[in-house]
């Protein structure tokens, strides 16, 4: 559920990986009431694994690394396996890409800095070698060797592939918000194709490719390094791989950070608009912020974000009835769904925001859809030759089999939209239909939305932003609730994560924990 340009720089110089239910809605059961928390039973909670490893695992445990040289400055590669079926491991095996860069010291050794900047379907190998193991504090590379794996599914490790750059380019561009029949059939359909190429892409490894089951590949990749416990930096989506560890393997769980945190409690329904609420806040954030610094496309300095927000919504309908010209090479125009991403796009970055008033200038006022289209095509990892990563493919392969479908019909995305255009005015209709996809998934969900206490665990850091778009605060707050031995950091700001992102306290409170496993005070925040 979280997906933008995995690297994108920041104003402060750092890296950071977004977030997105947008194209493969996280899910669960329906209810017709949308979400509302009297109706739902509480979920139940993780139960962890024993603590002995199975026989039939052992040759996963007693794996030793080939490292080789990556051809990327100071990392190493190798390859290790996993069980493709934890329930049955004599029925095969999936391959997982790893990468570290040894401790540079000086001062003692703490072992792996497992780190992992989300999704599902971000590279966590990307994004080690090119920010990771180069710009997180020289005090922390000097004493861990930086490590990132690829779940199953993602990037190197049996990347699920689902559409071509064409094939992709048209659904990128499908109108997600339906005016009629013929437009939901449209879109309907765009989602069947989908969700067709990824099962015919990798028929046995789609049924495989949960978060439980990367979390237990995180294990082995635990042993395989010589560590005693997983000491774990997760962003976004990674905050639930890091959590679904500690629930699973409490007594390994090291120093723990959990970073723009999701509520692995949630039902689908509410889970998807909550973070509808949460662009909401964000777009608010962005209105006041571009009418006060003048000449904004959106409305003068006394205009409201409310009002703000309907220009917005105007400009889109326009676009919805006539795409406008980018000047691309492929010929490609701006639709609604295009621009309503590139919006999108920079809610999760308060340092975009400069770029998104200038490229809803130029398309507003221009009739140039350029700007926009690049913020777009960034959030896909589009590259300028037309192709994708395989960000979008793994994202939905990954979100469809941890929940059931957060709608079953069309007919349920009407119901709800009056609940998701409460959330967000903006945003709330193309998320509700975005949520529709994993109706059509080719493989039933395995997973189901739980608690995670981890009982037994040491101090886990959970991170929170009061305006994140991506993850919103109050998940942080839920996760924490929920975690037995969880430490809750407030960031009072904008934009997705707070680590590494211009604030010397979250920064200089995280650094303290992982050298020296001290965790912030109860109640700490920072601005």
């Amino acid at each position: 559920m979280y997906s933008r340009r995995i690297l994108r720089r920041t104003r402060t110089g750092a890296w950071l990986l977004a977030a997105a239910l947008l194209v493969s809605g996280c899910s669960s059961e329906d209810a017709t009431s949308a979400g509302s928390a009297a109706a739902e039973e509480p979920a139940a909670a993780l139960a962890p694994l024993p603590r002995s490893t199975p026989a039939s695992l052992t040759r996963y445990y007693e794996q030793k690394p080939a490292w080789r040289d990556c051809g990327v400055s100071g990392f190493q590669c190798a390859t290790l396996k996993a069980p493709l079926d934890y329930t049955e491991p004599s029925a095969g095996d999936v391959r997982l890409a790893v990468t570290r860069k040894k401790a540079t010291g000086p001062g003692k050794r703490l072992g792996s800095l497992l780190v992992n900047p989300g999704g599902p379907g971000g590279s966590a190998i990307g994004y080690v070698q090119a920010y990771a193991g180069i710009g997180y504090p020289a005090d922390v590379r000097a004493r861990y060797d930086m490590v990132a794996v690829d779940p199953r599914g993602v990037a190197r490790s049996e990347p699920v592939e689902c559409l071509d750059g064409p094939e992709m380019d048209a659904y990128t561009r499908t109108d997600i918000t339906p005016d009629d029949a013929k437009e939901t059939d449209a879109l309907v359909a765009a989602y069947k194709k989908f969700a067709e190429g990824c099962g015919a892409d990798a028929p046995k490894l789609l049924r495989h490719v949960s978060t439980v089951e990367a979390a237990r590949d995180m294990d082995i990749v635990r042993a395989a390094l010589g560590d005693r416990k997983l000491n774990f930096v997760g962003a976004s989506y990674g905050t639930f791989l890091g959590a679904t560890y500690a629930g699973l393997f409490p007594d390994r769980a090291g120093r723990l950070v959990l970073d723009g945190a999701m509520d692995p409690s949630l039902p689908a329904r509410r889970l998807n608009m909550e973070q509808t609420g949460g662009f909401g806040t964000a777009f608010t954030a962005f209105a006041k912020d571009c009418v006060r610094h003048g000449d904004c496309p959106l409305g003068g300095r006394d205009t409201a974000p409310a009002r703000a927000g309907e220009n917005l919504k105007a400009f889109f309908d326009r676009l919805d009835a006539r795409p406008m010209p980018t000047g691309d090479t492929d010929g490609r125009r701006l639709t609604e769904s295009l621009a309503t991403i590139g919006v999108i796009a920079a809610m999760y970055d308060e340092g975009a925001w400069p770029q998104l008033r200038d490229s809803l200038t130029t398309a507003m006022r221009e009739n140039d859809g350029a700007g926009l289209l690049a913020l777009s095509d960034s959030y896909y990892e589009r590259d300028a030759g037309g192709g994708y990563t395989n960000l979008m493919f793994a994202n939905a392969a990954v979100n469809c089999l941890d929940l059931p479908p957060a709608f079953d019909s069309p007919d349920q995305v009407r119901r709800a939209l009056p609940a998701f255009e409460k959330a967000s005015p903006v945003f709330g209709e193309g998320l509700a239909w975005a949520s529709l996809n994993c109706a059509y998934w080719p493989v039933g969900a395995t997973g189901e939305a739980r608690r995670i206490e981890a009982k037994g665990a040491a101090p886990i850091v959970v991170v929170g932003t009061t305006r994140d778009p991506a993850t919103p605060y109050r998940w942080a707050e839920a996760l924490a609730g929920q975690l037995s031995s969880a430490r809750l950091l407030t960031y009072e700001g904008d934009g997705h994560t707070a680590y590494g992102r211009g604030s010397a306290c979250v920064d200089s409170a995280i650094n303290a924990y992982l050298l020296d496993g001290t965790p912030p005070r109860k109640g700490k925040r920072c601005s």
